[in-house]
């Protein structure tokens, strides 16, 4: 829109193929961004049909620009980094993009200083998950327009395998990318990595998402992406040395916290499925204590067992 207000300002009388040409975009954005110039920032543009172009009725001093307090600018900022997690997905580009042009647009009485911002935040993951772009804006295509999909897909440790699919959401759930579909063959709803899926073939067919779909229903009783069948309550005793941690976040919805004597404390939920949380308890080390339920605490012990035989 403001190269739009630019070209008007220059006059030439423009017309929509022309505007997007020079704007690389589509007459129908042109249309749409005219139209909202004129009624919703109420600029007085006219098209006149004598010269096949658009110009300015009355004299135009500048662009309207956003007001923005400088709270809103460093949550901005904040995002734009936060966005280095989408570095190299489809989302990258179009995210960025967007930001800039909000940048742009502020008004030049803004006084913090976007530089120092630019020093003082960066955000940082453990380990980035390798993804095969085409695969994947294949899978966000897919999603969005609700297409039917051939997988040739590879679980840990077993070969690959054809799986026909319904694509209902992609996720991302603490840093990693899920893919969650109806699998045919199995007549139940599946959770996909993207990263373990070899090659996506559209079938050409489209499907109706289940009414009853609700991820976060789906998710509610979960440690992380796995939900299960099962009914667990999950009771974990940590040390002082691991209890401020603990105290810190927000592990589970579910969850009811216990401070014990001497700085433990103690951590409840409930959970339909215990092998995410078997792997987030062997990382606290001899820190975290399961004493409920006798499934995890065993499967803890013989995960333990077998690092110290391996």
């Amino acid at each position: 829109m403001l190269r739009i207000h630019q070209t008007l300002q220059a006059g030439g009388y423009p017309n929509a193929s022309q505007l997007a040409r020079e704007a690389e975009v589509s007459t129908k954005t042109i249309h749409r961004d005219i139209e909202f110039m004129r009624d919703r920032l109420n600029l007085p543009i006219e098209f006149a049909s004598s010269n096949n172009g658009y110009y300015y009725t009355g004299e135009v001093s500048a662009f309207p620009t956003m007001q923005i307090t400088e709270g809103e600018i460093f949550a901005l900022v904040v995002a734009e980094k936060a966005l280095q997690q989408y570095r190299g997905t489809s989302f990258e580009k179009p995210l960025l993009s967007a930001i800039r042009k909000m940048e742009q647009a502020l008004p030049d009485t803004i006084s913090l200083n976007l530089a120092d911002i630019e020093r003082t935040i960066s955000f940082r993951t453990r380990a980035e998950p390798i993804l095969n772009l085409e695969i994947f804006d294949a899978l966000a295509r897919a999603v969005a327009q609700r297409q039917q999909l051939e997988l040739h897909y590879r679980k840990p440790g077993h070969p690959a395998e054809k799986r026909l699919v319904d694509a209902y959401h992609l996720a991302n759930i603490n840093g990693e990318w899920y893919l969650f579909a109806y699998d045919h063959a199995r007549k139940a709803l599946r959770t996909f990595v993207p990263a373990r899926i070899q090659s996506v073939k559209s079938t050409g067919k489209t499907f109706e998402r289940a009414k009853k779909f609700s991820l976060e229903k789906r998710l509610r009783d979960s440690f992380g992406v796995h939900a299960g069948e099962g009914e667990f309550e999950v009771v974990i005793r940590f040390t002082p040395r691991a209890a401020d941690y603990i105290r810190e976040k927000k592990w589970h919805a579910s969850q009811a916290l216990r401070d014990l004597k001497g700085g433990g404390a103690e951590l409840r939920m409930r959970l339909s499925s215990l092998a995410e949380v078997q792997r987030w308890v062997l990382s606290w080390g001899g820190d975290a204590k399961v004493l409920k339920p006798r499934e995890l605490v065993e499967s803890v012990r013989g995960a333990a067992q077998r690092i110290l035989e391996s």
